[in-house]
């Protein structure tokens, strides 16, 4: 071993401490520590006052996400925001506050029933909330906020830079199936003023994306239409996008939806989809802590390239082609087969 090799021993501590710097990242997002810092290093009495805070306690809270590169330390008892740490403002691009504080508060407690699923197959969320995390979330409606807000986060932090791989060449009109606040659809339209969009959820999530998409300047070019994808999805668009929707859903449920978009097209119809693909063998990436993520939380997952190859045929799609994008997500297109 060489001097530099973290033992065994001390890995697993390492790992097994993750819960702790989950909590930890979710009391700095929810005491605004990162906003705070914006301006600059700030001494913890200061940002204590700022944030409501015991300023012991804090200096301990932020030593140990220094350690993780989140803050700096460039003086004792003085902390700066680092790149990574600007992740956890409310306002500065590649935001993921709102993903800190959702997972915590909704997705936190279900994994302390992860055994039960490995057991039964039966998500840990269903099992402690006692239906399923999407009926539980719909009547949460502060939480269902902030996971609206979590998948802009999502968007605006990784999914938009996938856009560049979308086959957007003379596609007319795009609907956006599942597209919550119309982030991502806000975010195809800009800089194609030729292109229209049909924003497409379930009716109480598109009813607040109108404000959204005029904050963004788009929404002269939306039509937003409430409904439920797996009875049918708007019909005679020439394209579709389905942006990290599927892996929701386990097989059956996600083919209804492929179904639906096949008959709402009709042939030659594109679809667009940008997911996750997880590459083979132990190779490190996102989709696989991803998957976790989906195995006690829903009753979907993350695909495989065959896996998406079948799912896609069985639905009716034929042309299916793979694009990576210099993001953990993959484009995914294929046509409606005639």
């Amino acid at each position: 071993m060489s001097a530099h090799e973290v033992p065994p021993p001390v890995q697993m501590v390492q790992l097994l401490a993750g819960f702790q710097i989950s909590q930890a990242l979710y009391a700095a997002a929810v005491l605004g520590v990162a906003d705070h810092l914006t301006a600059g290093p700030a001494p913890v009495e200061v940002l204590a006052g700022q944030a409501g805070a015991h300023a012991p306690s804090l200096a301990r809270l932020l030593r140990t996400l220094a350690s993780a590169g989140v803050f700096t330390e460039p003086e004792p008892g003085v902390f700066g925001l680092t790149p990574l740490g600007q992740t956890l403002t409310r306002t500065q691009p590649g935001s993921m506050r709102d993903l800190a504080i959702m997972w915590m508060e909704t997705h936190y407690a279900p994994f302390g029933e992860l055994v039960h699923t490995i057991r039964t197959g039966q998500p840990a969320a269903e099992h402690l909330y006692g239906q399923p995390f999407f009926g539980w979330l719909s009547g949460q409606p502060e939480q269902g906020a902030r996971f609206t807000g979590a998948m802009a986060n999502l968007t605006d932090g990784i999914k938009a830079a996938a856009i560049p791989s979308l086959p957007l060449d003379g596609a007319r009109t795009v609907v956006d199936v599942g597209g919550a606040d119309g982030a991502m659809l806000a975010a195809i339209l800009t800089g194609r003023p030729g292109l229209r969009g049909v924003l497409f959820d379930l009716p109480h999530v598109v009813d607040d994306a109108p404000k959204a998409l005029a904050e963004r300047g788009v929404a002269d070019r939306v039509e937003c239409v409430g409904g439920d994808f797996f009875d049918s999805v708007p019909a005679g668009a020439d394209s579709y996008l389905v942006s990290f929707v599927l892996h929701d859903w386990p097989d059956g449920q996600a083919r209804r939806i492929l179904e639906n978009i096949a008959a709402a097209g009709g042939p030659g119809a594109r679809l667009m989809m940008i997911e996750f693909v997880v590459p083979p063998g132990d190779t490190p990436h996102m989709a696989k802590m991803i998957d976790l993520t989906m195995l006690g939380m829903l009753a979907g997952q993350e695909r495989a390239e065959d896996q998406w190859h079948d799912l896609l045929s069985t639905a009716g799609f034929t042309g299916i082609g793979i694009r990576e994008t210099g993001t953990p997500l993959s484009v995914i297109h294929a046509t409606v087969a005639g």
